[in-house]
């Protein structure tokens, strides 16, 4: 049997306009569609599937404002068992080190598990840390950027896939992973699934809940913080080359300003 924690968060759909908000130059996640990142998508269904090949129960568990209860519900849709969702204002800001703490607190609350599984990085921050600094909060072992996992008795076996190779890697359990984008092509959630998904519990916590001071979390206690930021500015239009016999001698002229040749 084995009890899986799944990492989950919701992002603003890639399709749609992101920017920072002018208040604060923070992520502004009223602006766009919200959607749960395709990574973690992934990160539920290699649960799933280690779920579904022995016994076992995934819980699903979430940072982020009221309205990530979507992201949640679209996770338990797939299949994840219950779900803790983490929602308090103070929390707007937190840089990844806070984002850490709240996280192994709210696995705390997780009695018994075995695995934690998570996406490399999240599509909105990018800045793929959180799985490392969690594991050493917890002192876990971690496996990261895995493309393959198995679950064998008590151990977890690992691919890991970079620019420099693939590596096996192999660690006693409890452990923590983090899935790259080759792990698995996620399901589709069933409408039998998504109706399931509105029964299922969704405990939700506060800051307070998990015993963390808001003197250390939020945007005033980030180690790092956007201090400028302005919208990229519009296309300008190409500088266009009248060929009079000489097209070839501006098209160099141009190319030698440009220092590309």
């Amino acid at each position: 049997m084995t009890n899986i924690v799944v990492l989950v968060k919701q992002v603003p759909d890639t399709y749609s306009e992101r920017k920072l908000s002018d208040a604060d130059h923070t992520l502004d996640r009223e602006s766009a569609d919200a959607v749960l990142d395709e990574i973690n998508e992934k990160a539920v269904e290699e649960a799933l599937k280690i779920k579904e090949a022995g016994e076992g129960e995934v819980t699903v568990i979430s940072v982020g404002p009221d309205r990530a209860t979507d992201a949640i519900r679209k996770a338990l849709s797939m299949g994840a068992d219950k779900a803790i969702h983490v929602s308090d204002e103070a929390l707007h800001g937190s840089d990844v080190i806070a984002t850490s703490k709240v996280l192994a607190a709210a696995i705390g609350k997780v009695e018994g598990y075995d695995l934690i599984i998570a996406g490399n990085e999240a599509s909105d921050g990018r800045a793929g840390a959180v799985p490392a600094i969690l594991a050493e909060l917890l002192g876990l072992p971690q496996l990261t950027f895995v493309r393959e996992l198995t679950v064998d008795g008590t151990n977890v076996k690992a691919d890991r896939e970079t620019e420099d190779g693939l590596t096996h890697l192999e660690a006693s359990l409890p452990a923590l992973v983090s899935v790259s984008e080759k792990i698995n092509e996620p399901r589709y959630p069933s409408f039998k699934g998504i109706m399931a998904a509105k029964k299922k519990p969704v405990e939700t916590l506060t800051i307070a809940d998990l015993g963390i001071d808001a003197g250390a979390v939020g945007l005033a206690n980030a180690q790092s913080a956007v201090t400028e930021a302005a919208p990229k500015p519009p296309r300008q239009a190409g500088q266009r080359v009248e060929d009079e016999g000489d097209g070839g001698s501006k098209i160099a002229e141009y190319l030698v300003g440009q220092k590309i040749i």
